[in-house]
């Protein structure tokens, strides 16, 4: 059986998702924003919005008893490359040291307040 984590977000239940999902070994972290989700706030910089990201995603693993070093894949969405260069920095340090796999994307996403968006899948083994 699957552990299903919630945030809490009103994104969550109306658009039918988890957080993250545990299934054995296994954690699914779905794709997140920068929201500050104590006070459902966004920040302006795309450098915030990916700590804020990060700091979900390692919320998110340990409700599932996982750790950010156990992350193995990782795909980043930005809506322009220009930002890019600004949000490096961030992802080394969240994940300079652990290196998983990824994938970049440059697309749009769906709140116009929104410029990065991180998924990743982690494996305890």
């Amino acid at each position: 059986m699957a552990k299903l984590i919630s945030t809490g977000s009103p994104f969550e239940k109306s658009m039918g998702y988890s957080r993250a999902v545990v299934k054995g070994p296994w954690c699914f972290v779905s794709g997140v924003t920068g929201y500050d989700y104590k006070t459902m706030t966004m920040p302006e910089s795309i450098v915030d919005q990916g700590r804020n990201c990060f700091s979900t995603i390692a919320w998110a693993l340990a409700q599932g008893g996982f750790a950010p070093t156990d992350i193995v894949r990782v795909q980043y969405t930005v809506i322009d490359a220009a930002l890019v260069d600004a949000l490096v920095p961030v992802l080394g340090e969240a994940l300079g040291e652990i290196r998983p796999a990824a994938t970049m994307v440059i697309a749009g996403l769906i709140k116009p307040e929104m410029k990065v968006e991180i998924e990743v899948t982690a494996f305890k083994g």
